[in-house]
């Protein structure tokens, strides 16, 4: 049996006073995901392991089947091998976000929904002027990015900028903790927070002086006015989910997201790049889930990921996000179900977030998630409908992390 995890970023919300106390999941129009939900099993599933942040990183590591206490280590160097960049054993690797800041607040942490191509210029213009042997950058995606610092301490404490919409950034500023380890090689936890605040306050007088910048300032736009280093690590080292599970021999990521990509490379999976897919809400349905047939026909396990939903909860844009949960299911779920289900060989098909993003919050919430898992011989629960109140009656109850991929591959 071949098996594909469908996830909706940040798809799973809270009861919404607009939408007559009902979630944006229940709200939407999903009639396949209710479908997989009537013929197959549901539950919930808790992603973010106590003392963990409820991010992206940790819950997509965690829905893999990973053990986070062995693994983790931050987004950084996840982004790092997305973007091909080879770490080195000094390397710290922070995922680096070029935000929005407007009267010393932290207004978004997207830039201005800041594309790839602008961006790449304004972090050429940062390595211009701040790049040194111990400091770089390196693009990513749209705001996304990437700073490696040569020995530096990853035992620092920093805010995810889209944690905090809308509050004052300067006590926001990274902050040293303890460094259980004390390499002596290494900056300390000090020197590094030291050396990233100024990095902070540097790139705001820089990029403020950009044209890019100039120019929407002049248009009344939002600037791309501040780097936010966040979540830094060191080269992570992992098994394959090959290693991890045997029923997995060959199998693909497809996600816009270099995070999610990351963590297909170090899973030993392939990283399949679909053109036009964006991690926002204009990006490429159609090709993922055609990419993601193409796949299944070649190998045993895909991994699905859609930012879309995510990115609208941050913005706190009610309507974008039904119309991205919507969208899931017209354009993904509907498309490889009614391919996968005409195929000899079964299919398991699993669809899930990996987390709550609240559009009324704004933040990533690290509470139980909706999952469904379906087959053509699974034996079917009670549950009508999928949305985070129906699944809490489904047959698999509340499982806890690495649980949910060790019963997907039950159904084997």
């Amino acid at each position: 049996m071949k098996h594909i995890i469908i996830l909706g970023d940040g798809m799973a919300d809270k009861p919404v006073e607009r939408l007559g106390g009902k979630t944006p999941l229940q709200y939407a129009r999903t009639p396949f995901m209710d479908l997989l939900a009537r013929k197959g099993r549901t539950g919930r599933l808790m992603t973010v392991p106590e003392g963990f942040p409820p991010g992206s990183e940790v819950a997509n590591t965690a829905i893999m089947g990973y053990d986070l206490n062995r693994v983790y280590e931050g987004r950084g160097p996840l982004e790092a091998a997305s973007i091909g960049y080879e770490m080195a054993d000094d390397d710290l690797a922070l995922r680096c976000n070029i935000i929005t800041l407007e009267d010393g607040r932290i207004v978004t942490h997207n830039g201005g929904n800041l594309q790839t191509d602008d961006a790449d210029v304004l972090i050429h213009y940062l390595n211009e002027h701040l790049a040194n042997e111990r400091v770089c950058f390196i693009t990513g995606i749209q705001y996304r990015h990437l700073l490696i610092v040569k020995g530096g301490n990853k035992h620092i404490i920093c805010s995810p900028p889209h944690d905090h919409p809308g509050e004052q950034w300067q006590p926001l500023l990274v902050k040293a903790g303890n460094d259980p380890d004390k390499n002596g090689k290494r900056l300390s936890p000090q020197q590094t927070a030291d050396l990233l605040n100024d990095l902070i306050i540097r790139s705001q007088q820089l990029l403020a002086e950009h044209p890019f910048n100039q120019e929407r300032k002049a248009k009344g736009l939002r600037q791309a006015n501040s780097i936010w280093p966040w979540s830094g690590g060191y080269r992570p080292s992992m098994q394959t989910l090959m290693e991890l599970y045997p029923q997995i021999n060959t199998g693909s990521v497809i996600s816009a997201v270099d995070l999610i990509r990351g963590i297909g490379h170090y899973a030993g999976l392939d990283i399949v790049k679909v053109e036009g897919a964006t991690g926002l809400s204009d990006t490429n349905y159609e090709g993922k889930a055609q990419a993601a047939i193409e796949a299944l026909k070649t190998q045993d396990f895909v991994f699905l990921h859609v930012e879309a939903s995510d990115e609208a909860g941050h913005d706190g844009d009610l309507q974008l996000k039904i119309r991205t949960i919507e969208d899931l299911d017209s354009r993904i779920v509907k498309p490889i179900y009614e391919e996968v289900s005409q195929w000899d060989e079964p299919v398991c098909m699993a669809v899930l977030p990996d987390h709550l993003t609240p559009v009324e919050m704004r933040i990533h919430v690290g509470e139980p998630v909706p999952f469904l898992i379906w087959h053509r011989n699974i034996v079917a629960d009670e549950v009508e409908q999928y949305d985070e109140i129906s699944c809490v009656s489904g047959s698999y109850g509340l499982l806890k992390l690495q649980e949910f991929m060790q019963e997907l591959m039950k159904n084997a």
